[in-house]
């Protein structure tokens, strides 16, 4: 057969045939038009729609909600394309017109046509998925924030007393560091300090000159700041090689242009150490006795307070001579102002008193030296506080323990014409006692 015959319609053909008789000879024959074979509308089928988040099934109301309040949006989807099969022939037969020969007439198949045919139509088709991915929308980044300032170098804590190590160059200049030891003395005027000696410019090894002694205000820079110790300790601090010109003593820690504190001897981290020990003061009174110690080196002033009280026993510290301040090469001990029972402590270590102008202070009645030699003995002596004052100390005093020969105040009388000294070996003790006068 001729033409583009399609296989459904090539089978009408042969059926359409053998249903009609064989004609022979040369009779015109009319054409007698055969049923319609028309093609079944293919119609897409519907489309079910799903909704993905992050991998999993979203309920559609909630994920159309959301993208309609802008709480989602849309990533992607994936749709089926449907596409429609080709249209089919609907072919109409007819008998041949010139003898044997068939010929094929087409006419174009709608879509929309509904089949002629009874057969039962075809089941519709499957519903077919739309994936719909949904994210939450996204929020803008926050912009940044600036870069925080460092934060200010804090100062060392955690300084235990007076066994702590100085963190030299890392104090602040203006309090006295208690934390390591020292002792702030509040009525000194100059915020807990013994000392304040300005000059500037500390150059090691130069001998200072021109120093100011501030008698107001607090350490700062450019200053040797003094400070005292607790009983049986000594300050452990002075530029050794850079005393005062014109024989001054100088001593303490050193407020660097930058307001710290730094250490004026570095081999020694603790800012106060136990003297050579071994001596001590008992207070058998009825009341209680202020013993003041020099701030040496320093401006001298006798404020480094020992209050005693009856009935109990405290150190007084005792300076290795081998080892402690030197002034110009000599080497020096410890001198301490005896002041009379129940001066307050405030009045009695200080250099002026205003309550006691004649007989506390700079005027106390009584002085007391002690120190361990370089050969190894400690000496302590008792003597009066002359030619500065003519003040009677109202009790008496007496040294006792390992010590060699005597050494005491009754009535206002020593045991020497001009005080007394006793010396106690290596390893030995002795006792200031303060006793009532009898």
């Amino acid at each position: 057969m001729k033409g583009i015959m399609k296989t459904a319609v090539a089978a009408a053909v042969v059926i359409g045939v053998a249903a009609q008789p064989h004609n022979h000879g040369h009779r015109h024959l009319h054409a007698k038009k055969r049923d319609t074979v028309v093609v079944t509308q293919v119609v897409e089928g519907p489309t079910v729609v799903e909704y993905i988040m992050n991998g999993e099934k979203v309920d559609a109301s909630k994920a159309q909600q959301g993208i309609s309040e802008g709480l989602f949006v849309v990533m992607g989807s994936t749709k089926p394309s449907f596409t429609a099969p080709p249209p089919e022939v609907a072919t109409s037969i007819a008998a041949p017109e010139h003898g044997a020969q068939f010929f094929e007439k087409s006419t174009s198949t709608s879509t929309s046509v509904v089949p002629t045919t009874t057969s039962a139509p075809p089941p519709p088709p499957p519903p077919e998925t739309t994936t719909v991915v949904v994210a939450p929308t996204p929020k803008p980044a926050p912009k940044p924030k600036p870069a925080p300032k460092p934060a200010p170098k804090p100062e060392p804590v955690g300084g235990t007393g007076v066994d702590s190590d100085f963190p030299s160059g890392k104090v602040k200049c203006g309090k006295v560091p208690t934390d390591y030891g020292a002792v702030e003395i509040p009525w000194t005027g100059t915020s807990g300090w013994t000392t304040l000696a300005k000059f500037g410019t500390w150059i090691k090894g130069v001998a200072v000159d021109n120093i100011e002694s501030p008698i107001t205000g607090t350490c700062k820079s450019g200053m040797m700041c003094s400070y005292a110790c607790p009983p049986g300790y000594q300050k452990t601090q002075w530029p050794e090689d850079s005393q005062g010109a014109t024989g001054q003593s100088v001593g303490g820690l050193w407020c660097n242009e930058d307001g710290f504190l730094e250490l004026t001897r570095p081999k020694y981290t603790k800012l106060c150490e136990q003297g050579a020990g071994g001596v001590f003061v008992r207070n058998e009174l009825s009341g209680s006795a202020a013993v003041c110690r020099t701030d040496y080196p320093g401006n001298e002033a006798m404020v480094i307070p020992l209050d005693t009280s009856p009935g109990n026993t405290y150190p007084l510290t005792n300076p290795n001579s081998a080892t402690y301040y030197r002034w110009q090469g000599k080497v020096t001990t410890a001198q301490y102002y005896v002041n009379n029972m129940d001066v307050e402590v405030s009045e009695a270590c200080t250099w002026n008193s205003a309550k006691y102008p004649k007989s506390a202070g700079n005027w106390a009645p009584t002085n007391i030296g002690v120190g361990k030699s370089e050969a190894g003995e400690t000496y302590i002596s008792i003597f009066p506080n002359l030619p500065t004052s003519n003040a009677v100390l109202d009790f008496d005093i007496e040294i006792t323990g390992d010590i060699s020969g005597t050494c005491w105040l009754k009535k206002g009388q020593y045991s020497g014409n001009n005080g007394c000294t006793v010396g106690m070996k290596p390893g030995g003790k002795a006792t200031i006692v303060f006793k009532n006068s009898s």
